[in-house]
């Protein structure tokens, strides 16, 4: 079917690739993300494009973008890391480059790469959870990439999981992604050491000393340890997984799920006890057959190989 380009955009970087038809990434560029400038972003969407094709013979051009993509997937409606708001991208693209182009979210395109060659493969039923500042979302049913009636399905780390909870950045309070991402862990385990230095000491020591100098990376690397703060907090967040991932089973019943993001490098600290609190919160439990959690696969190159991907087959 030929070779396509999958570019990810995201808050900090363009990363692009030329992709074929197993999904593998036979050539890649990358440039900073100018986040502040629509146009200026669209330029370096275009740059990487041209310089992929001065050796390669593609097809057609896919791009993840963060942000909700209208149901035409031809519009970013709304990012909240780049300065996209109603931008025509699919058009201000193809025009230049003369290639059909398809716009995915960006956490569609990595779902879509690892239903189709990643750790989903084989399942027509999946859901990827990615891990990181927040929570992003993929959903595959019955082997096609559901999108919702206006494009924006798959934001579940906005389910409300308390009742007036902490606020969250999208307006409501008690979002998934407040008790379950990155940054909760980091909240809780700076929280922790700041009512006890005592408990917190070994944590704290590994940060230099400084509470706002404790990060994902280091409470990780600490629970592995097996310092007893990180392992909890660990804990806890392992829980809201599972917990919302038995909320996602009683609408969606996929046959698996996939966890990424910056947290999975936790691996079964991470996925044990969440595996745990999903099979004890699912309804109809011990009645019912338990969808399989499991690590992503394809890692930084999932969102430039779905979005390629999706360009060959659509475009």
């Amino acid at each position: 079917m030929g070779l396509a380009i999958g570019v990810d955009v995201g808050g900090t970087k363009v990363a692009a690739g030329v992709v074929d038809d197993t999904g593998a990434v036979i050539a890649e560029t990358r440039r900073p993300t100018p986040s502040e400038s629509p146009e200026r972003t669209a330029d370096v969407i275009v740059e990487v494009v041209q310089e992929l094709r001065k050796e390669y013979d593609v097809t057609a051009v896919g791009v993840g973008a963060a942000g909700f993509i209208d149901s035409d997937r031809s519009t970013v409606m709304f990012s909240p890391n780049l300065a996209w708001r109603d931008e025509p991208l699919r058009d201000r693209i193809s025009d230049r480059i003369g290639l059909p182009v398809v716009i995915e979210n960006d956490a569609n395109a990595a779902g879509w790469a690892e239903a189709r060659f990643g750790a989903g493969r084989g399942e027509a039923h999946v859901v990827l959870i990615t891990l990181g500042t927040g929570i992003g979302g993929a959903i595959v049913l019955d082997g096609k990439l559901y999108r919702g009636r206006w494009g924006v399905a798959g934001e579940p780390g906005h389910m409300t999981m308390v009742q007036g909870g902490i606020a969250c950045g999208c307006g409501n309070r008690g979002c998934w992604e407040r008790y379950c991402s990155g940054t909760a862990l980091t909240m809780a385990a700076r929280e922790r050491v700041d009512a006890s230095k005592l408990a917190g000491q070994d944590l704290l020591q590994r940060a230099g000393g400084s509470i706002e100098q404790i990060t994902g990376p280091i409470i990780t690397e600490a629970a592995k340890d097996g310092e007893q703060l990180s392992v909890e907090v660990f804990d806890d967040v392992s829980r809201w997984l599972g917990l919302g991932l038995a909320n996602l089973s009683a609408i969606l019943d996929p046959g698996c799920y996939i966890i990424g993001g910056g947290l999975a490098a936790a691996g079964e600290l991470l996925l044990a006890p969440a595996r745990h609190a999903f099979s004890g919160a699912l309804s109809g439990r011990g009645h019912r057959p338990l969808a399989k959690i499991g690590l992503a696969q394809l890692g930084n190159e999932a969102g430039v190989v779905g979005a390629a991907d999706l360009a060959r087959l659509e475009a």
